[in-house]
C-alpha cells in the first residue's frame, strides 16, 4: 500500500480550513504525503477538498465543475471520490450532492447524525487527544483500584443516569476542566472508563493506552466508530444502551472479568497506536489507518457511460 496506493487532489478553488484538528492534522498529512500523484492517470482514488462553511449549492457547483472538465467522476458516479466533512453531508435532492452522497466516501468526526453517515463506505476520523503524553503505552497502574471512572467536561452531555452514581465508592466521577496528569491517573486506576457516546470521547485512546476498557454508553446502535472495519470492537470495548440504568452498569461491569476483562483491556493497548496523530505521520498511526480504510475501498463499481448501455 504505501509504495502502490496514490490519490489525486483536485485542486480548490479558494485556501481550504477545517474547523477540528483532527481534519486539519489529516488534510495536512496527505497533501505532504507520497500518496499523491499528479498523474490522475494512475490514481486509484480522488479526493475533494472544500471548506466545512461550504453552501449545499457551492458543494454542487463543485461536483458539476468536477464532473463537466474532467473524467473521471463519470466513470464511477463518484464510488472512487472521497472527501471530508466533520458533520457530514446529508441526503439532497440535488443530482451532484445525492451522487456524491450516495457514492463518494466520507471521512467525518465520530458522532456524526446517524443519517449522515453510510456504514458499508464511511470513515471516522479518530478523534485528537487534547493531552498527547509521552510515547508510552503502559498504563499507570497495574493494579486497578476503582471499578470505573467517568470523565464530562462542562457543558457536553452527561450521562443519563449519573445521579445514581454519586456517592459509590466503585466509581470516580470527574467534571471538567480537568489538567492530562490527573486524568491519566484516574484511568490508569480504573478497570473500566465510562464513554458517552455523542458527548466528549476525545480521550478514548487514552483510555485505551493506559489499560482502562471503554464502556461505550448510548441510546442508539453506533455505526460509527473510527475503524469499525478494522477492528473488532467488541474484544475492545463494552457496549450499553441507557435503558437499564446503574444497576445494569454495575451488573455488566462485575460479570466483564477474567480471561475476558483481559483480553479486552490487553487488545485496547494493543491498538492504541491507531489513535495517535503525529505531525509526522508514523507507521499504524491514526493517518495510516485512515489511509488503509480508503485502500480497502479502491475497487469501486465502475459504470459503462451512457452510450455504451
Amino acid at each position: 500500500m504505501l509504495d502502490t496506493f496514490k490519490i489525486f487532489i483536485y485542486k480548490p478553488d479558494s485556501n481550504v480550513v477545517f474547523n477540528t484538528l483532527a481534519e486539519s492534522i489529516f488534510y495536512t498529512s496527505l497533501i505532504n504525503s507520497t500518496f499523491v500523484t499528479q498523474n490522475a492517470q494512475e490514481a486509484h482514488l480522488f479526493f475533494i477538498p472544500f471548506s466545512p462553511n461550504l453552501s449545499a449549492r457551492s458543494i454542487s457547483r463543485l461536483v458539476r465543475k468536477i464532473r463537466i472538465e474532467f473524467p473521471y467522476w463519470n466513470r464511477t458516479l463518484g464510488a472512487d471520490h472521497f472527501y471530508l466533512s466533520c458533520k457530514g453531508i446529508g441526503y439532497n435532492s440535488d443530482r451532484n450532492i445525492l451522487e456524491l452522497k450516495k457514492n463518494s466516501v466520507q471521512i467525518s468526526c465520530l458522532g456524526a447524525t446517524e443519517s449522515k453517515f453510510i456504514p458499508h463506505k464511511d470513515i471516522t476520523l479518530p478523534p485528537v487527544n487534547p493531552a498527547p503524553v509521552e510515547n508510552d503505552h503502559s498504563p499507570v497502574n497495574t493494579t486497578a483500584s476503582s471499578l470505573a471512572y467517568y470523565y464530562s467536561p462542562t457543558g457536553q452531555k452527561e450521562l443519563s443516569f449519573l445521579g445514581e452514581l454519586y456517592g459509590d465508592s466503585e466509581f470516580v466521577i470527574e467534571h471538567g476542566p480537568s489538567d492530562g496528569l490527573t486524568r491519566r491517573e484516574r484511568i490508569g486506576n480504573s478497570r473500566f472508563c465510562l464513554l458517552v457516546y455523542g458527548s466528549d470521547v476525545s480521550w478514548i485512546g487514552e483510555t485505551l493506552r493506559f489499560g482502562c476498557v471503554p464502556v461505550v454508553i448510548s441510546d442508539r446502535p453506533i455505526q460509527d466508530l473510527p475503524f469499525m472495519d478494522v477492528l473488532r470492537w467488541q474484544q475492545i470495548a463494552v457496549f450499553l444502551g441507557n435503558i437499564g440504568g446503574a444497576r445494569e452498569l454495575k451488573s455488566l461491569l462485575r460479570n466483564t472479568n477474567g480471561d475476558r476483562y483481559v483480553l479486552q483491556k490487553n487488545s485496547g493497548m494493543a491498538v492504541s497506536q491507531h489513535f495517535e496523530w503525529n505531525p509526522s505521520p508514523q507507521p499504524y498511526d491514526s493517518f495510516h489507518m485512515i489511509m488503509y480504510q480508503l485502500w480497502l475501498r479502491r475497487h469501486t463499481i465502475r459504470y459503462a457511460p451512457r452510450d455504451q448501455m
